[in-house]
């Protein structure tokens, strides 16, 4: 709808707006030269960044980087939509705003249908000090233990028992739009009747603040506690979300949302000052809600509450998410205890406990394989194999690359955790009696302090990806120079052990042998991922044949994915005679010449 609003009007809009005026109604400014400074509004700072030009009519932040026209300051700093920042603008100037005559009627008819919702939000919020059976209502929130600032701050409010309470206080026209909103019905054969009746009214508002919904809960014995309005042009419930206005309100930058599953757990965590929750519209989080709530955060807890319900919600909403996962995008989730929301929980242990729940919820890396491991006991093969096949269908939703490379790895930690000293293996009928024992006379060992060494003349073909891995043990020193090795010649997917590995290695800052070993003694993580590298491998050689194995190893692969390269190419254009000569002298590369 912005490309609506002709863009000569825009202009001559900002050329009448002093963006100085502007700004220092809402922000203390402090002349400086031939500008204004203030600390700036958008971020946290002590000693003032952001200038404000007067000639320019231009605005910009030298510590956050914010800037802009008068416009786009009124969108940061009131969190209005393009269209609204020109209207609000446009009055302030006496001006109208000239529109399409389609979307001007469009227009028109939403103003209408909020104009109602808002007449019908003061009304509730009245009958709640006002209505001869208020005190029925304002027991419940006593009870509830709210107070009448948090009441106030989310204008919670009282519809009354009658069947019609808001037609006889309508014109035709605004009763209309209550209709066409859903909250009164009128047909011919009766009189209008309400849609909400005998219940604390919650106003679900727009980040501007205006009402563009309702959510009730009831104070009888209705079979249905709580219900939403209806959809409408101005109200659809998977694009809205209670509380938002609110957050934004007392939080000039919102850092974080905390996502709950019901009105009275934002209001109640808001009381105790935690004013960044929000709820969704409806039972379960889907990618709408997500969509919405990312517009406002790349940081959102989910808190659920500790029954099977919020578990159930708690699956959705993580299956939901990771479509959406992308790059500076943080998820968390909060399980509260059984029994436990968010408004009882807050009320037993306070702010700062509530907190640190928040601080300390799942990541959804960690949650995601809390979900697929229910039920499994990873030190069975088959329940790993059914890990395996539960996660990976999932890990492939996952938008981020990043990401979702982190979680294979994950996976691939615990399912490849060893099974040999597992509760298990003793009773195992598949144990080799002829295998290797310590002390077995038949074999010569050789105890070099950290490991033994068979020392047997064999001729053993080991996996190329171990091979390489089998000389980072004996020099880590190498692990730099192999990760480069592999990322410059595209080689990922034939070492992706190796390179897990070397990453390791590098992170750690390991040098020699024995700090890998006692690195690997110590980390019960590090044991995890790396306890199982070697268990395939028959023979350990010397360490120098390790090292020149790995050498030939990866030199030979290179020389095979370069060969592979020039022969693709040669399918679809024609090679120059250099490539040709390369090509000969890699398809012959380790083959004995003939003299």
């Amino acid at each position: 709808m912005a490309g609506m609003i002709p863009q000569p009007f825009i202009d001559d809009l900002l050329g009448r707006i002093n963006i100085v005026e502007l700004i220092s109604s809402r922000v203390r400014l402090k002349k400086s030269g031939g500008s204004f400074k203030a600390c700036c509004p958008f971020h946290e700072e002590k000693t003032p960044s952001f200038n404000v030009i007067p000639d320019k009519q231009f605005y910009h932040c030298f510590g956050c980087g914010a800037s802009g026209n008068a416009i786009v300051f009124l969108r940061e700093y009131e969190n209005l939509s393009f269209n609204e920042a020109v209207e609000e603008l446009a009055r302030s100037a006496g001006m109208e705003v000239p529109r399409d005559e389609v979307v001007k009627k469009q227009y028109d008819a939403s103003q209408l249908l909020i104009d109602a919702l808002e007449f019908a939000a003061d009304y509730y919020e009245q009958q709640l000090h006002q209505h001869s059976l208020k005190e029925h209502a304002q027991q419940y929130l006593k009870k509830r233990g709210l107070t009448s600032e948090v009441i106030k701050t989310y204008k919670l409010g009282f519809a009354p028992t009658d069947k019609s309470n808001l037609a006889p206080l309508c014109s035709a026209e605004r009763l209309k739009a209550l209709v066409d909103t859903k909250i009164v019905f009128n047909d011919s054969s009766r009189p209008p009747f309400d849609l909400f009746r005998n219940r604390i009214m919650f106003p679900i508002r727009n980040t501007r603040g205006k009402t563009i919904g309702f959510g009730g809960r009831t104070l009888g014995n209705d079979k249905a506690k709580y219900i939403n309005s209806p959809e409408s042009p101005v109200f659809h419930k998977s694009h809205e979300v209670y509380g938002i206005y609110e957050a934004y309100k007392t939080n000039r930058q919102l850092e974080k949302l905390l996502v709950c599953e019901g009105y009275m757990d934002v209001v109640a965590l808001a009381q105790y000052g935690i004013t960044y929750g929000v709820a969704t519209l409806g039972t379960a989080t889907n990618q709408d809600n997500l969509n919405a709530l990312l517009r406002h955060v790349n940081h959102l807890v989910f808190c659920f509450d500790g029954d099977a319900a919020g578990l159930k919600a708690a699956h959705k909403a993580m299956h939901n998410c990771l479509p959406l996962v992308q790059d500076g995008v943080q998820i968390q989730f909060l399980l509260l205890p059984e029994g436990e929301d968010p408004d009882t929980m807050i009320r037993k242990e306070g702010k700062q406990n509530f907190e640190k729940r928040i601080n300390q919820a799942r990541p959804l890396s960690s949650f995601f394989f809390d979900v697929h491991s229910e039920g499994l006991d990873l030190e069975i093969p088959e329940h790993k194999g059914l890990l395996k096949n539960r996660a990976e269908p999932e890990i492939e939703l996952i938008a981020s690359a990043t990401i979702k490379a982190a979680i294979k790895d994950q996976l691939y930690a615990l399912t490849r955790r060893s099974y040999k000293n597992s509760k298990y293996s003793n009773n195992s009928k598949f144990q080799k009696k002829g295998s290797f024992q310590p002390g077995n006379s038949s074999q010569k060992s050789e105890n070099t302090g950290f490991y033994k060494k068979i020392v047997t003349q064999v001729s053993v073909k080991r996996k190329p990806d171990v091979s390489v891995c089998l000389a980072l043990y004996f020099y880590p020193d190498k692990a730099q120079s192999f990760y480069e090795h592999i990322e410059g010649h595209n080689l990922e997917d034939q070492f992706p052990i190796t390179l897990n590995f070397s990453r390791f290695i590098v992170t750690q800052s390991l040098t020699s042998n024995k700090e890998l070993l006692i690195s690997l003694a110590t980390d019960s993580d590090n044991q995890n991922y790396f306890y199982t590298l070697f268990d395939e491998i028959e023979f350990i050689p010397l360490a120098e044949d390790a090292l020149q194995e790995a050498n030939d190893t990866l030199h030979k692969a290179a020389q095979n994915r370069r060969r592979d390269a020039l022969v693709e190419k040669s399918h679809t254009q024609p090679l120059n005679n250099e490539e040709k000569e390369e090509l000969r002298a890699l398809s012959t590369w380790g083959e004995p010449t003939t003299q």
